[in-house]
């Protein structure tokens, strides 16, 4: 940290201190979270957080944007090559306006959407009753099969032709097979709406080529740029040059002011280290270790929905071992195992108390676990579990004595 935090704000730089602590001795298994490098963490704390740059490279409102457009322009450029795109934009401030930009250039008030409902695993913004996506927007929602966990298609192209989307939003935050773009494209041309995919969990492994790209199907492309792209908290939007003039517009002037400027070099700090070799070696190693935990879990008696996964995300149904998904997470937390829990499809429990457990591997494959670590980690759950079960903080206490000792051999990047 630096030592003019700690001589300005001696207050802060002990709580930093202390997240530093405890991301060190833990284990992140959020399937949304990462680890980033020194190097995009460096960005991410630059002197551009200074400059403000209403506007886009060459078409500012403010002067003293020189270096500016050449930061954006390089993160642009690396974004479209990593990606295969033809046009994509770095100034989204999250996800979750990113994809508000989408229905903004390609929608008007009431007009319909359709996306996956959030409880089978979509997002807020893909058009859910509570979002402003599924307040001002007409939001019709397929679901998945109560057997299998799956995407019926059939049933999509039925509702599809029903309702006569003008957008479809496919993928999601909890999903945890690769998703049929193909399928998607099909569906969408027969009923003449626009194509989505949001990649934003998805995104490194696309980028590593452990997950089919769903460029050449979809009429924009929208992400977070941290999950598995291991990138600081932005996103981007991608899309054919037909529509570039439209998203563009909708980001700036529709929905922001001026960009992050410190954020967008970081952005593209993590699309350089994503252009790498190594990340090819990276992504695939994600998806190993989630099917190496995976199998672990299932040896272990727990029900994963559709039966494991194809990608970096688990999500377990934890009915069969008789505790809800909050009680669980939070013993695991006392564990140091740090997972979130999560509704499971046609969930009976609350959302705020579901009955599962949402899990990943993104961050603790940037530290360097391989499968060996994940059958070890899969172990300490079950046993986690059975402790939260029996109130048996003392076997909680231990498996994080354990957890800790493992943590300490395999440091933070960046720390």
């Amino acid at each position: 940290m630096s030592a003019d935090v700690r001589s300005t704000d001696p207050e802060l730089a002990e709580l930093l201190d202390l997240e530093l602590k405890r991301q060190s001795q833990t284990l992140a298994l959020i399937p949304s979270e990462n680890h980033v490098s020194a190097a995009v963490l460096a960005a991410s704390g630059s002197v551009l957080t200074n400059k403000y740059s209403e506007g886009y490279a060459g078409r500012r409102y403010y002067e003293g944007q020189q270096i500016i457009d050449r930061i954006e322009t390089l993160a642009v450029d690396r974004a479209k090559a990593l990606f295969g795109v033809d046009h994509a934009n770095v100034q989204p401030y999250s996800g979750s306006p990113a994809n508000l930009a989408i229905y903004l250039a390609f929608l008007e008030p009431g007009d319909t959407v359709m996306g996956m409902a959030l409880p089978m695993g979509g997002h807020l913004t893909h058009g859910w009753n509570v979002s402003i996506t599924g307040k001002f927007f007409r939001s019709v929602q397929y679901v998945v099969e109560r057997e299998t966990g799956l995407v019926d298609f059939e049933k999509v192209r039925e509702l599809a032709l029903k309702e006569r989307p003008k957008l479809i939003f496919c993928g999601g935050t909890a999903i945890p097979r690769t998703i049929d773009f193909a399928a998607f494209r099909s569906i969408a041309d027969e009923v003449g709406a626009i194509l989505v995919a949001d990649i934003a969990h998805i995104a490194g492994l696309i980028a590593g080529g452990a997950h089919p790209s769903p460029v050449s199907y979809v009429d924009v492309v929208s992400t977070t740029t941290h999950k598995t792209l291991r990138g600081p908290r932005g996103a981007m939007l991608m899309a054919k040059t037909e529509h570039a003039r439209k998203i563009d517009s909708a980001v700036f002037p529709g929905l922001q002011g001026g960009p992050h400027n410190h954020t967008t070099a970081a952005i593209a700090v993590a699309l350089h280290e994503a252009l790498q070799p190594s990340f090819k070696d990276y992504a695939h190693q994600i998806v190993a270790n989630a099917k190496a935990l995976a199998d672990t879990l299932l040896a272990e008696g727990f029900d994963l929905v559709t039966g494991g996964t194809d990608n970096h995300l688990i999500l377990i149904d934890l009915t069969n071992k008789e505790i809800p998904g909050k009680a669980a997470a939070k013993a695991l937390d006392k564990a140091g195992l740090v997972a979130n829990y999560n509704t499971v499809p046609y969930d009976p429990r609350r959302p705020f108390d579901p009955s599962g457990l949402r899990i990943g591997t993104p961050a603790v494959t940037t530290r360097g676990l391989r499968e060996p670590e994940m059958r070890m980690i899969g172990r300490w759950m079950s046993q986690g579990v059975e402790a939260a079960k029996a109130r048996d903080d003392t076997r909680l206490g231990q498996i994080r004595d354990e957890v800790q000792e493992l943590a300490g051999t395999f440091p933070l990047p960046g720390a």
